[in-house]
């Protein structure tokens, strides 16, 4: 009966049911069960001594609350990697209107739930409950678009207009050397960028345009286009970051992060290189950092690897460097093993998110970029942040399940 129940699956439901990349999983929940770990240590004092609701003094609060989380990202992972990949095809495109849609709510006073002036956040019920980022919606759905199109790349025909008249010519012109093909990812691309950009969110912009320009890259577009896009780009962002009094102060603060007064832009940075300094070599201990006693400012979000350091020290940083190292190295790899050209991009696109997440988390607690903002994935706080994660991961499981076994001679 057993056998029978198997031969009647669709070859579709065979795909989706393969073995998932195990090394992946691992990896994956290490980090996460590392991250949960790390960020109780970091945030325990922080919760101890807010009052205000629903903290209320409750030491448990974040954890409890990101375990919550976690728990519920682990089975929607699982759940995900069950699913055909094929299926996130023509999902891209409602995925792509629907994170448009919630980037244009950011901007809707009554609707938004702005933090300190900036307007990335929205709740999940509009009005009420936790609060997400929809840039965080909006970079996988651009990586999914991009790669369900590009997919198709090596089968669309080139476009022809007649020769007769001189716009004619000029489209065929700028169909040869590849421009017309770039129209519709720019205008996709610069719609999103500019509605992220000016929320402000630099890192969301930053990272929107890195998960584009991965799949871009790796489906073959021709790397002159990279160039002048680069180049513009660069100048665009630099044009914004100067000309917005708010980016404009953070990038004076990286360049000169010691002169800042000590009380104001500079103490949140000054305390975390204390905090890293002070871990040394073996660190001074789970549990035992000093600097979260109310010195780096919100220890449980973007600050949390300076607590990291300081109680596990140069070496226990450098081990979860290297899981992540390793993570990243493996997605590559299902990227590389992919059954299909669209399972090779999404992978690609949602991968490169992650390891620029890293950089840019890792970079900005160093001094080696300015403060952008941006979280350490699987350990900073944030309930749909991380279940988006796990969410991005069950993809990429779902991709593996469908790589072909090796050929045995």
């Amino acid at each position: 009966m057993a056998r029978k129940a198997k031969r009647d699956l669709t070859m579709e439901e065979q795909l989706a049911r393969g073995p998932l990349d195990l090394p992946f999983l691992m990896l994956v929940l290490m980090l996460l069960g590392i991250g949960l770990v790390m960020l109780f240590s970091a945030s325990y004092y922080t919760a101890y001594r807010d009052p205000t609701p629903p903290i209320n003094n409750n030491p448990y609060y974040y954890i409890l609350h990101q375990a919550a989380y976690a728990a519920a990202g682990v089975v929607g992972m699982y759940v995900i990697s069950r699913i055909n990949y094929q299926h996130f095809r023509w999902m891209a495109p409602l995925a792509l209107a629907g994170s448009i849609v919630l980037l244009v709510l950011c901007y809707i006073p009554g609707l938004n739930a702005p933090i300190n002036g900036v307007r990335r956040w929205l709740r999940v019920f509009l009005v009420a409950g936790p609060t997400y980022q929809p840039s965080e919606i909006a970079k996988v759905a651009v990586v999914l678009f991009f790669a369900a199109r590009l997919c198709k790349r090596d089968t669309e025909h080139q476009l022809r207009f007649t020769k007769r008249t001189g716009t004619g010519r000029m489209l065929n012109f700028l169909e040869r050397i590849g421009f017309l093909e770039l129209v519709p990812y720019g205008a996709v691309l610069l719609l999103v960028l500019v509605l992220v950009v000016f929320e402000p969110h630099m890192s969301g912009t930053i990272l929107i345009m890195l998960g584009a320009a991965s799949v871009l890259l790796v489906s073959g577009i021709s790397l002159k286009w990279f160039a002048g896009a680069a180049a513009v780009g660069s100048a665009g962002l630099w044009f914004i970051a100067t000309q917005t009094p708010y980016l404009t102060r953070k990038i004076n603060l990286w360049l000169d992060p010691w002169g800042a007064d000590a009380q104001s832009d500079g103490f949140q940075f000054r305390q975390g290189i204390y905090s890293i300094a002070s871990g040394g070599l073996l660190g001074r201990g789970l549990g035992n950092s000093n600097q979260k006693y109310g010195f780096v400012p919100e220890p449980e979000n973007d600050m949390i690897f300076t607590i990291v350091v300081e109680e596990l020290g140069l070496v226990g940083a450098f081990a979860i460097l290297l899981l992540f190292s390793l993570l990243i190295l493996r997605g590559y790899w299902i990227a590389l093993h992919a059954r299909d050209k669209f399972g090779m991009l999404v992978t690609v696109g949602i991968i490169t998110l992650l390891a620029a997440q890293v950089f840019l988390n890792i970079g900005v607690v160093t001094g080696l970029v300015p403060n952008t903002g941006i979280s350490l994935p699987f350990f900073s706080y944030g309930g749909t942040a991380l279940m988006i994660q796990l969410a991005e991961m069950g993809m990429i499981l779902s991709i593996s399940r469908q790589i072909p076994a090796p050929r045995k001679d």
